[in-house]
């Protein structure tokens, strides 16, 4: 009679069976995620604009996207302060006016966006009904991030996972969530900002203000595992402003005055020696910081880089590709 009681009907073997096979199925699936996961080269990038040229530059389906192209539009027209129509003769105007143009030679005084000159020069262009952004329109475009964002491409059979958090100082504290278990993290500082100060205060640098991130981020205890790869971007920017002369250097970074350019140091072809001078003087700003500090088990990597140069953003990705894998394989103890 025992026996007979704990016996099973047919139904209950079926639905015991099938919650086996379902059971199974999950545990494939886990298990898949798991190695995708595994598989995926998560980065930090602390600058969404390399987000973009990142993109435009790896996926070669970026620029022939019509619908995103036109998602930009208003962002573009933003950055010359499209209000009304009429705005486009006046701003026109006053991009015209020689007291504005001296204005804008000390932009470095108050806060501009750097696109502003290209998108007022093509303010023609820009106003009309028709306008679609060229890739250099989607390249130059700014707009502030504020959260964090995640870009997902693939090279070479490759999966990336970039994070784009926010730049501001008030979106730093949100940084801190996308840390863990990243591959590595792309720092990005504005070359050419030695002569400028930051949007939330007009008193701190911006280059020293970049500077002291690094350190934070360098020397953070939960980081220590973590390498750096050091885009020092803008070099096109920091070129003009070096050859013009109007805002040294020295006058903002006295030691820049007892500065000597490295023997290993190798200028671009036909690159000015003061550009060098300037250029690296700025990348060893920040390998002193990483050297000072550094205990081995990690590293800082650095590359001149200009986001709206696409040639130059794929040639130092494919550079950083295999450091990413090679940080990727010693995360999980492959290598």
């Amino acid at each position: 009679m025992g026996c007979l009681g704990n016996s099973k009907t047919e139904d209950q073997r079926i639905d015991e069976k099938a919650q086996r096979e379902a059971n199974k199925k999950i545990e494939k699936q886990l298990q898949k995620e798991r190695q995708a996961y595994k598989a995926t080269h998560r980065l930090l990038l602390l600058a969404s604009f390399l987000v973009t040229s990142a993109s435009h530059t790896l996926c070669s389906c970026f620029p022939q996207k019509r619908r995103e192209k036109k998602q930009k539009i208003q962002d573009i027209r933003k950055n010359v302060k499209d209000a009304i129509v009429e705005f486009f003769d006046h701003a026109k105007k006053l991009w015209d006016d020689e007291g504005v143009k001296a204005c804008f030679e000390r932009s470095n005084e108050y806060q501009l966006i750097d696109c502003a000159q290209y998108f007022l020069d093509r303010i023609d262009s820009v106003r009309q009904s028709e306008y679609t952004p060229t890739d250099q329109d989607l390249l130059r475009c700014r707009v502030l991030t504020s959260g964090i964002f995640e870009t997902r491409f693939q090279v070479d059979k490759v999966n990336f996972h970039m994070f784009d958090v926010g730049g501001q100082r008030d979106e730093r504290r949100k940084w801190i969530q996308c840390f863990n278990d990243v591959t590595a993290i792309i720092f990005v500082v504005a070359s050419s900002s030695y002569n400028m100060v930051i949007r939330e205060d007009n008193n701190t640098n911006r280059l020293r203000e970049a500077l002291d991130l690094f350190r934070s981020i360098w020397n953070n205890r939960w980081l220590r595992t973590i390498s750096v790869i050091l885009f020092l971007n803008k070099q096109d920017m920091l070129a003009e402003k070096v050859l013009a002369g109007k805002s040294k250097i020295e006058d903002y970074f006295p030691e820049y005055a007892r500065y000597t350019i490295p023997n290993e140091a190798t200028p671009e072809p036909g690159e000015d020696p003061r550009v060098t001078r300037a250029k690296f003087f700025i990348r060893d700003e920040f390998l002193r910081i990483s050297t000072a500090s550094g205990d081995g088990r990690h590293y800082c990597y650095p590359h001149f880089t200009c986001a709206v140069d696409t040639e130059n953003i794929r040639r130092v990705f494919n550079d950083c590709r295999d450091i990413i894998q090679r940080m990727h394989l010693r995360q999980y103890e492959l290598l």
